[in-house]
């Protein structure tokens, strides 16, 4: 069933998903509510430059708040009247898991158990949630499907992650909340984490540092570029779940429910190696990595691999493509730059398409020179 929206209320919106949505809906025309509890995981200058971009729209609005003050959640949705809610905020980070596991209680339990609570009593037609392909934890049979069974989680963030699931398909059940759950596939481009590996690297190559290379590089990710995730879930919002009549206590399937509640997994669908990456960043930047080899990390898994058939089948989602095309896509730009100079690397008469990695290591370089992340304008290439 269609839902036609127009209040938005993005949580996390200062961060690297919620940023781009947030644009993204602006750009739709939407009024958007951003939430945002701006915490130091990471480079807080990152998070108000995104900000700061976001508030020079008229329709955007900015709340400095945590998900667990549950008093001024409750104030928000009173006066606000939100249409969709989608929830972004979370304690990000596999590994940081094993060093603060309260903030990620504090962020992912509590806070969303707060935000069912508001979307319950304010009329909320639908909430979608981040979950997150940690979640498949011990899972080896590839691709990922939502129809896998999920309940041996191998690092605290996919257990929480894991428990929003559970929640929200509580709240499906007992008040019929409408609920939709994306889990995402390692997320990169533009304005992106900076503990994440694409920037780590990039960084740690032009600082001629080495590079920490878990599992002894055995390891896939099915990286997704940001365009991709935001479309999916711009498509998911406008799409209330429905009931799966065919669901059944006696096998119960976990990626659907008698309830108004589903699951999707949203990636690219097709996995990379972590050496490829390494090569790709290498050929890039002119300069060869020093690779320090070492066994995997607790928590960590060795591949993902999205199966997103089932988005594919709801809203028509068809990822771009990802890094495992940018190699031949550098060796191309290269091509035209030599034939046909400078000038045909810029938009106006050239587009390249939304999976491209150049921008984005271009963004790197300019940081690594000048200690600021630049304007999208500058790299207008993805």
């Amino acid at each position: 069933m269609e839902l036609k929206y127009q209040n938005v209320l993005v949580t996390g919106a200062a961060g690297f998903i919620g940023y781009h949505l947030a644009e993204r809906l602006l750009g739709d025309g939407c009024n958007v509510v951003g939430l945002d509890n701006l915490n130091p995981y990471y480079d807080v200058s990152l998070k108000e430059a995104r900000l700061d971009r976001l508030q020079k729209e008229a329709n955007f609005s900015f709340e400095p708040m945590d998900l667990a003050e549950r008093k001024q959640l409750q104030e928000l949705f009173a006066r606000s009247g939100f249409d969709v809610v989608v929830n972004l905020a979370a304690q990000a980070g596999v590994r940081y898991s094993l060093e603060n596991p309260h903030a990620y209680v504090d962020s992912n339990l509590v806070g969303f158990v707060n935000l069912l609570e508001c979307c319950r009593h304010h009329a909320v037609q639908h909430l979608v949630f981040a979950s997150s392909s940690s979640v498949y934890g011990a899972n080896t049979a590839m691709p990922f499907s939502v129809h896998h069974n999920v309940d041996h989680p191998v690092s605290l963030y996919a257990a929480t992650k894991k428990a929003n699931e559970l929640m929200a398909h509580t709240y499906s059940h007992l008040y019929l909340l409408p609920c939709t759950g994306l889990r995402f596939f390692t997320v990169y481009g533009p304005w992106g984490r900076p503990d994440m590996a694409l920037f780590l690297f990039t960084r740690a190559i032009l600082e001629n540092k080495p590079i920490q290379v878990f599992n002894h590089g055995k390891m896939q990710r099915d990286f997704t570029y940001i365009d991709d995730i935001t479309e999916g879930v711009v498509r998911v919002m406008g799409r209330l779940p429905a009931a799966n009549p065919q669901w059944s206590g006696d096998a119960p399937d976990p990626g659907t429910s008698y309830a108004p509640y589903k699951i999707y997994n949203i990636g690219n669908n097709n996995p990379v190696e972590l050496l490829y990456l390494i090569e790709t960043l290498e050929k890039a930047l002119g300069r060869s990595a020093e690779k320090q080899m070492l066994p995997i990390q607790p928590g960590d898994v060795p591949d993902t691999s999205a199966d997103v058939s089932e988005l594919v089948d709801a809203v028509g989602y068809k990822p771009a493509g990802g890094i495992s095309k940018a190699r031949e896509a550098l060796t191309y730009l290269v091509l035209m730059k030599e034939e046909l100079d400078s000038r045909w690397l810029k938009p106006k008469l050239f587009r390249f398409g939304a999976s491209s990695l150049l921008g984005d290591i271009e963004r790197q370089l300019e940081h690594h020179v000048s200690g600021g992340y630049s304007a999208s304008h500058r790299h207008p290439l993805g």
